[in-house]
């Protein structure tokens, strides 16, 4: 049998699935209270308000807000008093100070709400090439840029989009 009828390992793919997929959402939890809130708006604003897209009691009017940017990035902006698990700093993102790119497992605290992100592997841009199926741990190859993600979408973002560049992009796994 020569090398090219040989079996060949599976190839990892890139984490670009399509717009807002892999069903992002929160874990939201208080004491004995638990439910899951799906992240299907553009912009989710959380707090005691009427209005907000996640109303919890306990915390300020308008406590953090959560922005599905022109990147297919969850972009969480804590308001309010609270924690954060990640970097606090989005600065790629052009956000405000108490601001993170949110990733799987990312924790924030709003009063006594407890709220992790959550979205699967497949899409969730900060797994390189598939995750743990790509190498996770090793050193891993640059995947290829993001696609253009306003094709076929209408966003009010659209014009203050900076210009994507061209190439690769290496993300921290």
């Amino acid at each position: 049998m020569s090398s090219q009828d040989a079996p060949q390992p599976p190839q990892p793919t890139t984490t670009h699935a399509e717009w807002g997929a892999g069903n992002p959402h929160l874990k939201v939890s208080r004491d004995g209270e638990r439910f899951e809130f799906a992240l299907d708006a553009e912009s989710v604003r959380i707090g005691s308000a009427e209005g907000n897209e996640l109303r919890l009691a306990d915390t300020d009017p308008v406590h953090a807000e959560i922005l599905h940017d022109d990147q297919d990035e969850y972009v969480l902006t804590l308001h309010g008093a609270g924690e954060m698990n990640a970097n606090s700093g989005a600065a790629e993102t052009g956000a405000p100070e108490r601001s993170e790119i949110l990733r799987t497992g990312a924790s924030f605290t709003a009063g006594p709400w407890r709220l992790v992100f959550g979205r699967e592997e497949f899409a969730d841009h900060g797994r390189p090439y598939g995750g743990r199926t790509g190498g996770e741990l090793s050193d891993q190859p640059p995947q290829p840029a993001r696609p253009d993600y306003s094709e076929g979408e209408t966003r009010e973002s659209d014009g203050a989009r900076s210009p994507e560049g061209e190439g690769l992009e290496v993300k921290d796994g």
